[in-house]
C-alpha cells in the first residue's frame, strides 16, 4: 500500500488529475468492479485516470444512440436501397472493377483485412483502410480528416487516381445510361436525373445505416452483470485506468476524434507519413493522426494508419513500452512531437491479456451482408 501511495501521489503530481480523478484508483474485488460497472449508472464508475490534455470534451464510454442524419442529407429507405447498389457497383470506377465494398469489404469487418488498400491498376495506397461500420458517428473524415462530411468522403476514393480513378461526372454518365437504375433514382428523389450529388448522398446514406448491434461490453453495462468473463472486466477497468486507454479512445464511439502523434511518423524514413500536417501545414500536425474507433477492433485487423501492426497485442505491447521515440534532426522545425498522452505503463502479461480480452468485447456479431444483383 506504501508503494501504490508513492506511485498515486507521483502521478497526481505529474500530471495534475483533478475533478475527473482523485488519484489513481486500486483496491476493487473483481465482484465490485463487475456491480459497479454493471449497474446501468455511469456515475457508479470508477473515475477514469485523465489527463489534462484528454479533458476538454471529454466523454465516458457507453453505448452507441441511433445515427444522426444531417438535415443535408435525410434518411429514407429508398435513398438507404439506392446507396447499397451503388456501394457495390464497381461501374464508378474507370476500370469497372472496383467498388467502394472492395476496401470496405462486409466479410473483413467493412474494412478490407490488408495493411494498405490495392486500388486501380493494383496500385498500393500508403494508408490503412478504416471500417465503415458506425461510420455515423464520426465528426470528420480519413485519417487526416481532410473530409468534413461523409459525402465529401464518399467522393474523394471515386476521383483518386489510386483508388478508382474516374471522376464522379464520369461517373453520372456510367451510372444513367443504365436502365434499371432510372426507377430507384425516382424512388429516392422524385425523378430519374442521375447527378453527383445524389451519387454521394445516397452512398452515404447507406453508410450511416451500418451501425453494430450490441456487443457484450454494451450489454454488460446495461446490467447483464454475467456478460463479460472476470479477466474481461478487469481489462475493462484497465482501459479506465492503469492502461490510459481511455484518454483517446473514448465517447461510445471509442476515439476522442482528435488528432495525435504517437510516434509512428517515420520522419524522414521509409513510411514516413506527415498526417495532419498535409491538411493544415502547421509544424504541430506533423504526425497527427485520428484516433480510431475501437468499437470491432478485433475484426479490423492490421492496425495503424501505415497498417504495420498485425495484431491487437503487437499494439498493446507497443503503448505498454510508450511507443517508440521519433528520430531524425530534432532541429528541423518539421521534426514530430511524440503526444505528451504517452508513458511507459508497466502493464504485466496478466494485464495485457486481459485488456485484449476486454478489446474483444467491443464485437457483435453481425450477419455477413451479400452484394446486391448489379443493376441492368
Amino acid at each position: 500500500m506504501k508503494y501504490f501511495l508513492t506511485i498515486a501521489a507521483a502521478l497526481f503530481t505529474v500530471y495534475s488529475f483533478t475533478e475527473f480523478d482523485d488519484g489513481i484508483q486500486d483496491g476493487y474485488t473483481i465482484q465490485e468492479l463487475r456491480d459497479l460497472y454493471s449497474s446501468g449508472n455511469h456515475s457508479l464508475w470508477p473515475k477514469p485516470h485523465l489527463f489534462d490534455d484528454a479533458k476538454v470534451g471529454f466523454e465516458d464510454i457507453g453505448s452507441l444512440g441511433k445515427p444522426v442524419f444531417p438535415k443535408e442529407n435525410p434518411y429514407s429507405k429508398e435513398k438507404e436501397e439506392l446507396g447499397k447498389l451503388l456501394f457495390f457497383d464497381p461501374r464508378l470506377s474507370k476500370s469497372g472493377q472496383i467498388s467502394c465494398a472492395n476496401c470496405h469489404d462486409p466479410e473483413t469487418g467493412w474494412s478490407d483485412a490488408k495493411r494498405v488498400a490495392y486500388g486501380h491498376d493494383r496500385q498500393l495506397g500508403t494508408r490503412n483502410t478504416p471500417t465503415v461500420l458506425n461510420i455515423a458517428f464520426a465528426k470528420e473524415f480519413f485519417w487526416d480528416g481532410r473530409a468534413a462530411t461523409l459525402e465529401e468522403q464518399v467522393k474523394a476514393p471515386i476521383e483518386n487516381p489510386v483508388e478508382m480513378n474516374f471522376h464522379t461526372r464520369l461517373a453520372v454518365k456510367t451510372i444513367g445510361k443504365i436502365k434499371g437504375y432510372k426507377e430507384h433514382f425516382k424512388k429516392a428523389y422524385g425523378d430519374e436525373k442521375v447527378t453527383e450529388e445524389r451519387i454521394t448522398k445516397s452512398i452515404a446514406t447507406f453508410e450511416r445505416t451500418l451501425v453494430s448491434p450490441k456487443s457484450k461490453f454494451d450489454k454488460f453495462i446495461a446490467g447483464k452483470k454475467d456478460e463479460l468473463s472476470d479477466s474481461e472486466i478487469n481489462g475493462l477497468h484497465l482501459f479506465r485506468t492503469k492502461a490510459n486507454c481511455i484518454n483517446c479512445h473514448n465517447t461510445a464511439y471509442f476515439s476522442d476524434q482528435k488528432f495525435h502523434n504517437i510516434g509512428l511518423t517515420y520522419f524522414g524514413r521509409k513510411y514516413e507519413d506527415l498526417g495532419l500536417y498535409a491538411i493544415s501545414k502547421k509544424n504541430e500536425d506533423v504526425g497527427k493522426f485520428k484516433t480510431a474507433t475501437l468499437r470491432e477492433v478485433s475484426q479490423t485487423a492490421p492496425y495503424m494508419h501505415n497498417g504495420l501492426f498485425p495484431n491487437i497485442r503487437g499494439v498493446l505491447n507497443m503503448y505498454n513500452a510508450g511507443m517508440p521515440d521519433e528520430k531524425g534532426n530534432k532541429e528541423n522545425p518539421l521534426f514530430p512531437k511524440k503526444s505528451t498522452l504517452l508513458q511507459k505503463l508497466n502493464l504485466t502479461d496478466s494485464e495485457l491479456v486481459d485488456l485484449e480480452n476486454f478489446l474483444k468485447t467491443l464485437h457483435s456479431y453481425r450477419y455477413k451482408m451479400r452484394p446486391p444483383e448489379p443493376v441492368k
